[in-house]
């Protein structure tokens, strides 16, 4: 096997954002079919519904919009998930550079799950206000009772209402959710990697169906480690204030008790469609940008 590049976390920072680009770019469609379905108007009696499923949805919105329609609203993903997945990958570099005592150490898989649990804590703190926001500002579309104007309004009002705490709320459950699923992401990338990697050849000659396949299940990894944390983090960032005075273990008390454990697992369909190419383009977007730095600033 030849000689492995040095980790450079700012390399990593760079291809990370460019990898997030590409996962939004592959997964809005997706995105864009979960929300008609989701808010398709309820039909009449004797009405058919305007939708009949994810296909349907995709077909008369080509038809009537074209493949526009499918990527409207990208920009905003576009602008959050950029810097959030650059700081991301830059928190694998780092989790990786701290545990190596000479650039040439490999990591073992325990060491890659460590380095990825890093990378949870650094989205974190950019992810743990946003999702409060949006959390509270979906529920509201949901209900027809407008309490903020926007997500501005919406840090506004909760600051003035309880301080960084409002706007920090659920970070905990944040971290509950992103440290084992980065973890499980990271490891489970470099495992497939190496797994698909030919004996004697480095992974920089990894065929891009492989490196598509690893990013892919990666993305399904993580999410199978995610989704029950993210259904209770969900529930409680958007309960009323007091609901909850022992944090998650009240929520996952009184979830288990009226729906049952299968409900840990909302959504888990969705998700998973979107989590396989999604993640595949992003990870594929990040080895090409690796290249590309790796080949244009070899000394970053």
């Amino acid at each position: 096997m030849s000689k492995q590049q040095p980790i450079s976390p700012a390399k990593n920072f760079f291809a990370g954002g460019f990898g997030g680009v590409c996962l939004v770019f592959a997964g809005h469609p997706l995105d864009t079919i979960k929300v008609r379905l989701q808010t398709q108007p309820k039909p009449k009696p004797g009405e058919i519904p305007l939708y009949a499923g994810t296909i349907d949805c995709c077909k008369k919105t080509l038809a009537k919009e074209g493949l526009k329609g499918l990527y409207k609203g990208m920009a905003a993903p576009i602008i959050g998930v950029t810097p959030m997945f650059a700081v991301c990958f830059f928190g694998f570099g780092l989790g990786k550079k701290l545990q190596q005592k000479t650039p040439d150490d490999i990591l073992t898989y325990p060491q890659l799950f460590a380095a990825g649990m890093l990378s949870g804590v650094f989205t974190t703190a950019i992810m743990a206000p946003g999702e409060r926001i949006k959390c509270l500002l979906q529920i509201q579309a949901a209900s027809g009772e407008i309490k903020y104007a926007g997500p501005m309004d919406c840090v506004k009002q909760l600051y003035r209402e309880n301080g960084i705490r409002g706007i920090y709320k659920g970070t905990a459950l944040t971290l509950m959710r992103d440290l084992p699923a980065s973890g499980m992401y990271f490891m489970t990338y470099e495992w497939l990697k190496n797994l698909l990697t030919p004996a004697g050849k480095s992974h920089s000659e990894l065929s891009i169906p492989s490196i598509l396949f690893a990013g892919g299940m990666a993305g399904i990894f993580n999410w199978a480690v995610a989704i029950p944390p993210d259904v209770l983090k969900s529930r409680f960032q958007t309960a009323p204030e007091g609901k909850y005075p022992n944090g998650f273990r009240d929520v996952l008390r009184e979830l288990i008790r009226e729906e049952g454990v299968a409900s840990l697992y909302k959504g888990f369909t969705a998700v998973m469609l979107r989590a396989f190419p999604a993640n595949a383009a992003c990870f594929l977007g990040f080895e090409v940008a690796m290249k590309f730095l790796n080949w244009a600033a070899p000394s970053l």
